[in-house]
């Protein structure tokens, strides 16, 4: 039976239209008001599901619903009614992050956050579960079906979050959970269940013991590539390793998996993202075994800034392929992104010296990648996009040092936050390759083939088409550019 709050969400959300022109092309984002974390990205009746944090009345956070799209090829999406609201004792201050698995009996189960008020100043925080046909959810009598009863000693109730489920090869359900400990420390829990709904703790699989930041949200745990990969979003961390900021971040822990003592043995740890805006990323995996990861494409220090008016805020990326090489994770748009190329336009050997525009090379809903050559002089090498009208955000790339940089200082973004990002880049045998990702509101940025990523909002006006380039010193380049084409848009 659906709840009058959470019919209350849906008629909102049939009476609210934004034109797909206000939209991203191709990046999801909210019905209507503010979206942020990923939630239930699974595979479901042959097609692939993804919730999301969501309060559809404003485009400022608020009590937490679940928002609902799904898709057969990660690129065009679905849009169906919201999927649940806080409507229980046990979840009344929010429906925070969670997960969703298919059961064996062919319904769908989400496994999420249920926050209640315990007194006027903290929240308690348990796991919940609802189960339905991948549109209506009926929330278990049961609930909460992990509680603190099941932490370990030292863990807090008051932070107990974003559970991610999945089966086992003989049939028993895990998931790891996000926890504080008494150290002010995150760490993450195992815990297992014969059913997905009767659940016991089993482990604690790392903790930051106050080196990685302090609580861990939103973990993920699977195999890749003969490795093990826990990941986690710290918060609160200091600068320490490549790619790592100030604040919250994404990191993945490789390692290796002992199924039957259940440890986990960390071996490194390393940004996922080095971009301006990146957090709380999730995984699947697809019927062809590949290992895909979403993530929401805004920080929490920029969630004010917005453009005055705008009917929507937050946005998902681009979901990535994920594997390890030279014992780091890659990561690469699905390939699915190029069935939706229009035609080619090609530039090689292009000499950049002073600035430099080419013909056909501009545009806001691109796939354009560029193989850089640096001559011995050359010290620098800059990229404008989204340039006009005194808007531009630009890359700028010092082979010598060694260092890339995003700067959006001139996108348009009202407020003072973080709009410069500077990161480790190196030259491959003397090749360095871009491949850049633009979708209105957006940047999403590749290099080497996918060995780092970096994503930044851009809330430029549209009317900035414009793509530059300038170098100092040598610098040869090959530029392959693709407009991105989607027909639903043409029928509007």
């Amino acid at each position: 039976m659906i709840s009058d709050r959470l019919q209350k969400a849906r008629d909102y959300e049939a009476n609210t239209h934004i034109s797909l022109r206000e939209r991203p092309a191709f990046h999801i984002t909210p019905t209507a008001g503010w979206m942020n974390d990923p939630n239930g990205f699974s595979p479901y009746q042959g097609e692939y599901h993804l919730f999301y944090q969501y309060y559809p009345y404003s485009t400022s956070w608020n009590d937490m619903h679940w928002g609902h799209v799904k898709t057969q090829d990660f690129i065009t999406w679905q849009r169906l009614p919201a999927a649940l609201a806080p409507d229980t004792d046990y979840d009344q201050a929010g429906c925070f992050s969670g997960s969703a698995i298919q059961l064996l009996d062919g319904r769908q189960l989400l496994l999420y956050t249920g926050v209640a008020p315990a007194s006027p100043q903290q929240n308690v925080q348990a796991q919940c579960a609802a189960i339905g046909n991948g549109v209506d959810y009926e929330k278990l009598s049961g609930n909460p079906v992990i509680s603190h009863d099941h932490l370990p000693q030292g863990c807090s109730k008051y932070d107990f979050r974003d559970p991610k489920i999945w089966q086992e090869p003989d049939g028993t359900y895990r998931a790891v959970a996000a926890a504080f400990t008494q150290q002010d420390s995150g760490a993450v829990l195992l815990f297992q269940s014969p059913d997905a709904i009767h659940w016991e703790y089993a482990c604690t699989l790392d903790a930051s013991h106050n080196e990685a930041g302090g609580m861990w949200e939103c973990p993920d745990f699977f195999p890749l590539d003969g490795k093990q990969v826990l990941m986690v979003s710290p918060m609160d961390m200091y600068p320490d390793g490549p790619g790592i900021h100030p604040g919250n971040n994404a990191v993945v822990l490789l390692g290796s998996w002992n199924p039957e003592t259940m440890e986990f043995s960390r071996e490194s740890l390393q940004a996922i993202d080095c971009g301006l805006d990146f957090y709380a990323p999730q995984t699947l995996q697809a019927s062809d075994g590949r290992r895909i990861m979403i993530g929401w494409m805004q920080s929490w220090q920029s969630a004010d800034a917005k453009p005055q008016g705008f009917p929507w805020f937050g946005q998902m990326t681009l979901p990535r392929e994920l594997s390890l090489r030279q014992g780091r994770l890659f990561q690469c748009p699905v390939r699915e992104l190029e069935n939706y190329r229009g035609p080619a336009v090609v530039h090689k050997n292009v000499s950049v010296t002073a600035s430099t525009a080419l013909p056909e090379i501009q545009g806001r809903v691109i796939d354009m990648t560029l193989t850089l050559r640096p001559g011995q002089d050359c010290r620098w090498f800059r990229l404008y996009l989204a340039e006009g009208d005194g808007f531009a955000t630009t890359l700028l790339w010092r082979p010598e040092e060694g260092s890339m940089e995003i700067d959006r200082t001139a996108s348009g973004l009202p407020r003072d936050i973080a709009n410069i990002r500077r990161f480790p880049v190196q030259a491959q045998d003397g090749l360095l390759k871009l491949r850049l990702i633009l979708d209105r509101f957006s940047l999403e940025l590749f290099v080497n083939d996918g060995q780092q990523a970096a994503s930044a909002v851009l809330y430029t006006p549209q009317s900035a088409q414009g793509i530059r380039f300038e170098a100092r010193g040598e610098m040869t380049m090959d530029v392959e550019k693709y407009g991105l084409i989607f027909p639903e848009e043409e029928k509007e």
